[in-house]
């Protein structure tokens, strides 16, 4: 072998192979799309309760927060969220009012969660959820409790092809 093929000989370089992504295998890092801005994934929620599993990506632009909320049911299911403020006591009550709209509780449980990114203060740890239905089936909200503090998010369901996933540079 020649210097000069030596010298611009192409080395084996192994390019890590980038996996298409989905709205339920986005990871911390990923840029996500959504109603013309980009969304850096900043932290990812995994929750279990019992066989059941669904996502909450914490989505940054700014310092506007999102929360995209991926789970397959029947078929996909995705919400987006924003945190608001609704003081909410436990036991959760049967139905929530929010800026003039009245949710009824549609669901309640236990979860096992972890976290991943700035989420990662989660991991290990157990929420007390419960998700509320706005009559019109249009809203939604979120109701999580973290030990003492209770957090709640209004959202409401988005399409897959709403969203533009690409995946980041890990």
């Amino acid at each position: 072998m020649g210097f000069f093929s030596r010298l611009f000989q192409k080395k084996d370089q192994q390019v890590p192979e980038v996996k298409e992504r989905t709205p339920l295998t986005i990871e911390v890092g990923d840029i996500v799309t959504y109603d013309l801005a980009d969304y850096e994934v900043v932290g990812k929620i995994t929750y279990r309760d019992g066989s059941y599993e669904w996502y909450a990506y914490q989505l940054l632009e700014g310092n506007r927060t999102k929360w995209l909320a991926a789970e397959m049911d029947d078929e996909l299911e995705l919400g987006m969220y924003e945190k608001v403020n609704l003081p909410v006591g436990r036991p959760y009550p049967s139905s929530l009012e929010y800026e003039g709209v009245t949710y009824t509780k549609d669901e309640e449980g236990e979860a096992q969660v972890t976290g991943e990114g700035r989420s990662a203060n989660v991991n290990g740890r157990t929420v007390n959820y419960a998700d509320y239905i706005s009559e019109d089936e249009e809203a939604y909200l979120s109701v999580e409790a973290w030990g003492t503090e209770v957090e709640v998010s209004i959202g409401s369901d988005i399409e897959a092809y709403e969203l533009k996933i690409i995946a980041g540079s890990k």
